[in-house]
């Protein structure tokens, strides 16, 4: 390694540019405008791994349609716990975003959020049975209230036509919520990181973090590799470090060498997607349709048919099909999961990995197919699809955590952590769905962790960026109404 030619000094590091990130450094831009923040990102631009469009559903993650959040118990009851969490943090994040759009901060909505609703479909008796308990289960909760259920094939088809073309004989049954949304998240972190930039923070493009080394003073110093021109490396010291580098923050916590980190590994996941970028056929569709995970299946690989929208123009989506690779970013290194085992988390991973063969059985499986299988699994949805239509793409990589757990040793955890060192100067988030739908809130667990003096004095800043700050929607109805129209009314999302 070649000796780091230059020390610069900022109060706020963020270490990589995707919608964490941006969400963060703007938090922290509007709370303390004279903070220095600085942002590194080891591509040459913003958003471009998992927040990139192509690289997520870009659901917008309310629990609307994804039955994943609230499965069926043994007595075939539906608990609804988890979805009316994952929505009322759903939002937050609508909350911030009209804020923002209101203050001239982000463009207009429809560059980076459209009105798309969102469905549950499912085949049998047995998965129509489930799906009327669930919305049962939810429709009494306000922030379910416009949720439909039918088993009605007509209205299945007023609802998402394509779904129903040609389809034979048995049962169907679908829910269908109006309120969903489709979110272009790299456009979003895009424009986040352009306000930031217009505040005063620094971007800086092809700069790779390598090594965090805590200082005496209680500061980190962060050895920097430029990827674009390599220079020698630089020292960048920090007061403040957040490690928001998807698939990359692991290794880089490992370096940081905070004992919070310890026992954590990751797994990573690969996947592809159909993409129908025909306007005549994704004309006919203006839905995100979510089906039943296979068996094994982990809860990203859940089917759906998506419409997506990209700078204004509509294509299809359908899968993700299931994947694996050792690399923790989509252009990393194949060494991304031999290098981050370590001594304190090797039982862990290997608890949770004798725990998950079904999950290794199914991503062998969706490997072996072949194109004709994927666009046979695409016809469930949609029976009369072109095969010749729709072309394999590649989805982003997701890196599940695994960490200790006290009764199995291991556990393969669905969803983000976030790693906050106890003198709150470093945090990082592990993980991954629902993420970025989710970014707002996570990033308001994490001021609270790392800036517990200043929240006092932030309060009211925040309440004017998320007006429901501190109050649950779902218990306070008459707030709901009057949050939601309002963000409706702003986002332009009915």
């Amino acid at each position: 390694m070649t000796s780091p030619q230059t020390t610069e000094s900022t109060d706020v590091l963020l270490i990589g540019g995707g919608i964490m990130s941006a969400t963060l450094g703007v938090f922290l831009k509007e709370l303390e405008p004279e903070w220095d923040i600085t942002l590194l990102e080891r591509l040459d631009q913003v958003g471009a791994e998992s927040s990139n469009v192509w690289n997520n559903a870009g659901t917008g993650h309310s629990a609307l349609c994804e039955l994943n959040y609230a499965p069926q118990a043994a007595d075939g009851s539906v608990d609804p716990a988890k979805a009316l969490s994952i929505n009322e943090q759903f939002q937050v994040s609508r909350q911030f975003w009209a804020t923002l759009v209101s203050e001239g901060k982000l463009q207009d909505p429809r560059t980076f959020l459209n009105p798309v609703p969102h469905m549950s479909l499912v085949f049998g008796d047995d998965h129509a049975e489930y799906l009327r308990r669930r919305y049962e289960a939810f429709k009494p909760h306000k922030l379910f209230e416009r949720m439909e259920f039918t088993e009605d094939r007509e209205r299945i088809a007023e609802w998402a036509p394509l779904t129903m073309h040609g389809r034979g004989a048995g049962r169907v049954a679908a829910s269908w919520s109006p309120e969903g949304t489709d979110v272009d998240f790299g456009e979003l972190t895009r424009q986040q990181v352009a306000h930031l930039v217009s505040r005063g923070g620094q971007v800086r493009y092809g700069q790779q973090v390598v090594d965090l080394d805590r200082q005496g003073d209680g500061t980190w110093v962060a050895r920097v590799r430029n990827r674009l021109n390599k220079e020698d490396d630089r020292l960048v010291r920090a007061r403040f470090v957040f490690v928001g580098a998807g698939g990359g923050a692991l290794p880089l916590l490992q370096k940081s060498g905070i004992p919070e980190v310890r026992g954590f590994g990751g797994f990573p996941v690969s996947g592809l997607w159909l993409r129908n970028t025909d306007e005549a056929v994704a004309s006919q569709h203006n839905a995100k349709v979510y089906g039943q995970a296979s068996v094994g299946a982990p809860p990203m690989s859940v089917p759906h048919l998506d419409t997506r929208f990209e700078h204004g123009r509509r294509a299809l989506l359908f899968g993700p099909y299931g994947g694996f690779k050792p690399n923790f970013l989509k252009q990393g290194s194949f060494l991304d999961l031999p290098r981050s085992v370590k001594a304190h988390n090797l039982y862990p991973m290997t608890r949770a990995g004798l725990a998950n063969l079904d999950l290794v059985k199914y991503l062998l499986s969706e490997l072996a197919k072949s194109k004709n299988d994927r666009i046979e699994a695409l016809q469930q949805f949609y029976p009369t699809a072109d095969g010749s239509q729709w072309e394999l793409v590649e989805a982003g990589q997701r890196v599940q955590v695994m960490k200790r757990d006290p009764k199995k040793g291991g556990v393969l955890q669905f969803g983000t952590e976030l790693i906050t060192a106890a003198d709150g100067s470093i945090a990082g988030l592990l993980g991954a769905s629902p993420g970025a739908s989710t970014a707002v809130p996570i990033m308001l667990n994490l001021l609270a962790k790392a800036f517990p003096a200043r929240m006092p004095g932030w309060e009211a800043r925040l309440k004017e960026l998320v007006p429901s700050y501190g109050v649950k929607l779902d218990e306070n109805p008459q707030l709901a109404d009057e949050v939601t129209g309002h963000t409706a009314r702003v986002l332009g999302i009915g």
